[in-house]
């Protein structure tokens, strides 16, 4: 007897189930086929350089500093060498507590000029592209290092925490007029020329202006410029990169 009323009570509970449509019973399976698959495996795999750089504990300087812009020159051919190194890299990554510092340059930018943004050039550049730039420099080894530095040592862009950068104005849709392009190598780049350009007319007073804008809220944020490109900052010596940091491969 005891068998027979679990027969009925099994029997009844298999009417009471309401029976699944067509189309639940395919909801079901679209749900078993999507659900182990993670929304970031969806999206387009980071560039193998871009992934090696993240590795290696860089940050991607526009997840730090809102509304920073960046173009990177070494991704196109409007360099000094005329060659683009970085191919499909086009984000700028630096040290974190050098990201950082680019917020604060931004921020102490945009609180006197709300229309104005820092626009990045370059940032880390890894040793290999340094190898590359420095097999593509057309001159004697022994005057290389004026121009590019060698990756046998590194320089500060190869420890990540040296930025390339210029302002934007989104008013005027246009870049401050510095008085020179980026890579320009010649006096009217040169800070420390800047009185001797103005003098000889080979840049004016309000391209010293802007470049005095851009100076005063890198150096406020903790960088320093150099006296041969305007566009150059560096957030510690060759001395304070070494210790802190590894060479970024």
């Amino acid at each position: 007897m005891i068998r027979s009323a679990i027969v009925f009570l099994s029997l009844a509970a298999a009417c009471s189930s309401p029976v699944k449509s067509d189309q639940e019973i395919f909801s079901e399976q679209q749900r078993e086929v999507l659900d182990p698959v993670k929304e970031t495996e969806l999206e387009p795999a980071l560039p193998e350089l871009e992934q090696k750089l993240i590795s290696q504990g860089l940050v991607d300087v526009q997840q730090v500093v809102p509304g920073v812009k960046i173009e990177l020159k070494y991704s196109t051919t409007d360099n000094f060498f005329g060659k683009d190194v970085y191919g499909d890299h086009v984000r700028c990554y630096l040290q974190p507590e050098v990201a950082e510092m680019v917020g604060k340059a931004q921020e102490n930018l945009q609180k006197e000029n709300p229309n104005l943004t820092l626009l990045i050039y370059d940032g880390v550049r890894p040793l290999s592209v340094q190898q590359i730039l420095w097999d593509s420099l057309d001159k004697p080894d022994s005057i290389k290092p004026l121009y590019v530095a060698d990756p046998k040592v590194g320089g500060l862009h190869n420890f990540g925490v040296a930025v390339d950068l210029t302002i934007f104005d989104s008013e005027a849709d246009s870049v401050l007029d510095m008085g020179t392009a980026y890579d320009y190598f010649g006096y009217a780049a040169y800070p420390d020329r800047e009185k001797q350009m103005l003098a000889e007319g080979k840049i004016t007073a309000a391209q010293i202006s802007n470049r005095e804008i851009l100076r005063k809220v890198m150096t406020t944020a903790g960088f320093q410029g150099i006296g041969s490109e305007w566009w150059h900052f560096n957030a510690f010596s060759r001395k304070q990169a070494g210790e802190k940091f590894e060479l970024i491969q």
